[in-house]
């Protein structure tokens, strides 16, 4: 029986090149593929894949909320991150919101494939480089550190800071997230409390420099 994969990606090019890599796996298929972590989680609602190989930023939502909604709500669908970063913070994000994997886009074919067939095994699987920087300290500083402001957030209020971070204002993200306008300046003023600061270029900065947003999306 074949592995069911979502593929998740802005970039169409990535998607199609790793589609017609899996494809050739007579173990694998590709059953699905999302632009951003909001179609992602309606994609595995409606699909059930066994599999999602995930970017971590883009729009709309970014790769680490969506893997939490995923879990939460699917607790046998594995995520895989492929990433560009390879810094700690990127990797530990991903493990928290509960990611099985994470590899490097610079890495081979076959290294992702090993990290397909090492989560549906049941394992966790890190790209060697990231691995030699995360593993060590890990599980020592998950057990010991206090909440990280983000942390602090609702996903709600997450959202509305990942969105607020990409430029869009208040009528944008009320019809993105379906709630009113007020909905979105009470979570703001909220998120703004929790994080202690005063203007929405102090929203910006931190959702950018917490990985809710991008420069570069």
């Amino acid at each position: 029986m074949s592995i069911r994969i979502i593929l998740v990606d802005d970039h169409a090019i990535t998607r199609e090149g790793l589609r017609s890599l899996i494809e050739k796996q007579s173990d694998m298929e590709v059953i699905g593929e999302a632009k951003d972590g909001r179609k992602a989680v309606e994609l595995v609602r409606e699909l059930s894949p066994d599999v999602v190989i995930t970017d971590i930023t883009m729009l709309n939502l970014n790769g680490v909320d969506a893997t939490r909604q995923i879990v939460r709500e699917f607790p046998k669908v594995k995520v895989i991150a492929l990433s560009i970063h390879s810094n700690r913070a990127f990797v530990v994000d991903m493990l928290k919101a509960g990611a099985s994997g994470y590899v490097l886009k610079e890495c081979t074919f076959d290294e992702l494939v090993d990290a397909i067939q090492t989560v549906i095994d049941g394992g966790v699987y890190l790209s060697p480089k990231v691995a030699g920087v995360v593993v060590s300290d890990y599980v020592q500083r998950l057990a010991k550190s206090a909440k990280s402001p983000l942390e602090t957030l609702t996903e709600r209020q997450r959202h509305v800071l990942q969105l607020i971070g990409e430029g869009k204002n208040t009528k944008k993200i009320a019809l993105q997230l379906h709630i009113s306008t007020k909905t979105v300046e009470a979570n703001r003023h909220k998120i703004m409390e929790k994080l202690d600061v005063s203007s929405i270029a102090d929203l910006v900065k931190i959702a950018i420099s917490g990985g809710l947003a991008s420069l570069e999306v």
